[in-house]
């Protein structure tokens, strides 16, 4: 158990309805899958919370003199990549570097779109060191790196739809790098404003459940971002608010199978309801610095 230095005071509220945590448990795969589309085979970059630790307050979710239990989060993970290997996708590992606490959330650290990637350029000085690991990784991996000139958190804030990205605002990554996105992947972005701080990323909000859909949280989003997300995707799962804070919404699909955090269970039987089928994993320990399934995950997207 390693106990965390002491962080500034956090400057936000406590959650008007924080979930209870679930008890970990082993993951077990089902032997036998009888609904649903076949999920596509994909390759995720993750990296183990080695050094994981809450010792600074960036967002909602973490908080001063808190508790981290490194096995119980080392524990967790493994079981995510379990999961995902069970379920025929290719896991790939980025070493952990001391002092990074965070590099953890691998979806933070680049967005790649038909093998282009747009690296990152963090908001937090605490942050900043892991753009080089990742960019260092994807470029001794083969594939050309553009680093954003704007604040660009990768795939908190890009979330590829089909032939779109859907790209979040309002506290993390900006509207300018929309735009480099937009010129980088040559893919239409469209940009989402976040309004809730406890939804800083655009994967705690949204999700894509296959090429053509989403499940999201409304009340996440602007008035206007909302009508957006309506009209593009009218058919779309909502979620609940306590759902969304039970981190349901940081989950990865692979069109078939839906990696979700246990206790989002309202919103785990909507998207049973619509076919495909959920494959709970609790990452509980990483909540504690607010990320969950989704930020602990970076898909490589060749195509």
């Amino acid at each position: 158990m390693a106990s965390s230095p002491v962080a500034p005071p956090s400057p936000f509220a406590d959650p008007p309805s924080a979930p209870s945590v679930a008890p970990t448990a082993p993951f077990v795969a089902p032997s036998v899958v009888t609904s649903g589309a076949p999920g596509r085979p994909r390759r995720y970059l993750l990296c183990a919370p080695t050094y994981f630790d809450v010792s600074y307050v960036i967002n909602p979710w973490m908080r001063q003199n808190v508790t981290v239990d490194r096995g119980r989060a080392m524990a967790q993970w493994r079981a995510l990549a379990d999961a995902y290997r069970a379920y025929g996708h290719t896991v790939e590992e980025l070493a952990p570097a001391p002092g990074l606490p965070d590099m953890v959330f691998a979806a933070n650290g680049a967005a790649m779109v038909g093998g282009r990637v747009l690296g990152s350029r963090f908001h937090a000085p605490q942050r900043q060191a892991e753009s080089a690991l990742f960019h260092l990784w994807f470029k001794e991996a083969g594939f050309d790196v553009r680093e954003p000139e704007s604040v660009c958190e990768g795939e908190g804030d890009l979330t590829p739809v089909g032939d779109l990205v859907l790209a979040g605002t309002g506290f993390r990554t900006t509207i300018a790098a929309h735009h480099e996105a937009q010129e980088h992947f040559g893919r239409p972005t469209v940009s989402l404003r976040l309004v809730d701080p406890y939804f800083y990323h655009l994967d705690t909000a949204l999700f894509a459940l296959d090429d053509t859909n989403v499940a999201y949280y409304p009340g996440a989003f602007s008035a206007g971002s909302q009508e957006v997300l309506r009209t593009l995707f009218p058919d779309a799962v909502l979620a609940t608010r306590a759902d969304a804070l039970a981190f349901g919404l940081n989950s990865v699909s692979d069109g078939r199978h839906v990696f979700i955090a246990p206790a989002a269970t309202a919103l785990a039987a909507r998207v049973a309801d619509r076919g495909y089928t959920p494959v709970p994993v609790d990452l509980s320990e990483l909540h504690k610095a607010g990320g969950g399934i989704k930020c602990c995950t970076q898909e490589i997207r060749i195509s």
